[in-house]
């Protein structure tokens, strides 16, 4: 993956404010381990539709897609800021594994999701800081 490769076609990114709406009205996973947008009129619309083609097809819906994922966004980290894209699918696979953490049974997976989570958070805030923070030093999530 290099920081174009994600878009696939799908034009550019929804705008901030539309993509809070269709993640604001909720979603939902069901039994095959799938998000979909819980507001059927929202899912329904053009940026609806894009969103729920992303969740299903761009955004890892096991853990260890996931992993992968996060490893081909920390192999990103010392070039140029990600894409409108991939930073968007870099939002998105975070977003997948808070909702995968709260309906793994055991602690472990458990775990591992949050793990996954917290690191892409960590791949979040560095992109974001790219060229603001001192050189060398990444941006904390901790204390």
């Amino acid at each position: 993956m290099d920081s174009t490769s994600v878009g696939g076609g799908l034009q550019e990114p929804e705008a901030p404010e539309v993509m809070f709406e269709l993640l604001w009205s909720g979603l939902e996973l069901d039994i095959m381990g799938q998000l979909h947008i819980q507001d059927e009129e929202l899912a329904s619309t053009r940026p609806g539709r894009r969103l729920s083609l992303l969740l299903q097809h761009h955004v890892p819906s096991d853990l260890e897609g996931a992993e992968q994922r996060l490893q081909q966004f920390q192999d990103l980290q010392k070039g140029p800021p990600l894409s409108p894209w991939d930073f968007e699918h870099l939002l998105l696979t975070g977003l997948s594994c808070v909702y995968r953490v709260h309906v793994a049974s055991e602690a472990e997976e458990r775990g591992r999701w949050a793990q996954v989570f917290t690191l892409l958070a960590q791949e979040t805030l560095w992109d974001l800081c790219k060229g603001f923070c001192p050189q060398g030093q990444p941006p904390s999530l901790g204390p």
